[in-house]
């Protein structure tokens, strides 16, 4: 199961020092899957919703989700996925989260750099992945016995892409957009109620 997107409060905020580190705050592993997970919340696909981030030296330099082609309008393409007509699918059509992540890249060069995925690729987006250069697949959930995964990792392996599970911690990480509040009305007053809007469990 997919980590919950929600704030974190593993201890409380009056206990901790003001005069110290926070003790609290997200790995970066978590930081960069929770960045897929957002990003997956961008998809308008009624069954799946598949989020990416291509980091490098620590930074994202790409993210992506699942959707239909720029200029495609989502409320004029199919969604399903059942009916007998494959042009009345979303299949043919759907950019998948990888590639949307690559060909958005704000980076000259991806090479050497780690992808962090909500979903295991699929052998398109595998080839798409090695062509880039990623060295790395960091994946949140898998479906072992679909071949076009496996027919992924088969390429993977003959690549030498590393890939692996991401490893849950047991935290989830809340956003909750009702209990921020920035005042951007004049710099004197400006203010972010961040001590209660980003917690982790």
């Amino acid at each position: 199961m997919a980590p919950e997107l929600s704030p974190l409060q593993p201890e409380s905020r009056s206990s901790v020092s003001s005069e110290s580190k926070r003790t609290d705050f997200i790995t970066w592993e978590e930081y960069f899957m929770s960045v897929a997970l957002l990003a997956s919340q961008r998809s308008k696909d009624p069954v799946t919703q598949v989020g990416a981030a291509i980091v490098r030296d620590q930074v994202v330099v790409g993210m992506g989700y699942n959707g239909m082609p720029r200029g495609c309008l989502d409320d004029d393409m199919p969604w399903g996925k059942t009916s007998e007509n494959p042009l009345e699918n979303k299949y043919l059509y759907v950019c998948h989260a990888e590639m949307n992540a690559i060909l958005n890249k704000n980076a000259e060069s991806i090479r050497g750099a780690t992808i962090y995925c909500t979903l295991f690729p699929c052998c398109s987006c595998a080839k798409y992945i090695i062509q880039a250069g990623i060295s790395e697949v960091v994946y949140l959930n898998d479906k072992p016995n679909n071949n076009e995964m496996i027919a992924s990792k088969m390429m993977f392996e003959k690549t030498n892409v590393k890939f692996r599970q991401f490893v849950a911690t047991k935290r989830k990480v809340i956003i909750n957009f009702d209990n921020f509040s920035v005042d951007i009305s004049s710099p004197s007053s400006a203010r972010s109620s961040s001590s209660s809007d980003a917690e982790i469990l």
